[in-house]
């Protein structure tokens, strides 16, 4: 792969709880030098991401979480998130799975929960994050028919803040299963090229990194 398309797979973002406004920044500059697929932070540091991307003419997509880190609001917490994203001017939402209704096999609150952001992005793609660190390979395979089902566009690892994230079987697996009816992102731990191209070649499409790793493997590409 070209140094430009691994950009165009790459989501740099901004969205551990030590992150600065000064980080943010270094997203856009990423995100203008390479044309990066979309740029994100947190929920309250949107408008301020607008502002910075309209400053510098940028177009690259914004992006923001719903239910982040935890996965544990209530449903309707959830989507009004969502649609308070889609009013600041995102183009994408990526959420977090409520782990407990998973492992307890309540497939229609999963299923609700997640087919909630899903109506209220009003048609921009999510991603749901499975935080896989917690979940047993059976649980990710169940997770990801169930976000098929609702209709997410995306199912992805993990958010950064668990101990572990994007793993070759993990990705496999997630791949495997959902069988071409959404796409595969992979974030948690993503700090180096040759990490990258080995999720890459297991069905990865699209690279949560922070912008620190970012720049660094854009860099050694």
């Amino acid at each position: 792969m070209t140094v430009e398309e691994i950009a165009k797979m790459m989501d740099v973002s901004a969205v551990q709880a030590q992150n600065t406004l000064q980080d943010i920044d270094a997203c856009c500059e990423l995100a203008a030098e390479f044309g990066c697929a979309a740029v994100f932070c947190l929920p309250a540091h949107v408008p301020y991401l607008r502002a910075r991307l309209d400053a510098m003419g940028l177009k690259v997509p914004m992006a923001s979480v719903s239910g982040f880190p935890g996965g544990s609001e209530t449903s309707r917490i959830k989507a009004a998130t969502a649609r308070e994203l889609v009013e600041f001017g995102c183009d994408e939402v990526d959420m977090v799975n409520n782990v407990t209704w998973l492992k307890a096999g309540d497939k229609s609150a999963y299923v609700d929960d997640v087919a909630g952001v899903v109506a209220a992005a009003g048609g921009r793609p999510v991603k749901v994050i499975l935080e896989c660190h917690w979940l047993t390979d059976e649980e990710i395979a169940r997770a990801c028919e169930w976000c098929v089902e609702a209709g997410a566009a995306w199912v992805k690892t993990g958010t950064g803040w668990a101990p572990t994230g994007a793993t070759v079987e993990r990705i496999a697996l997630m791949s495997k299963t959902v069988a071409g009816r959404c796409q595969v992102k992979a974030a948690g731990g993503i700090r180096s090229l040759a990490t990258l191209q080995s999720l890459y070649d297991v069905g990865a499409r699209r690279f949560g990194v922070g912008v620190g790793s970012a720049r660094k493997i854009l860099a050694e590409a």
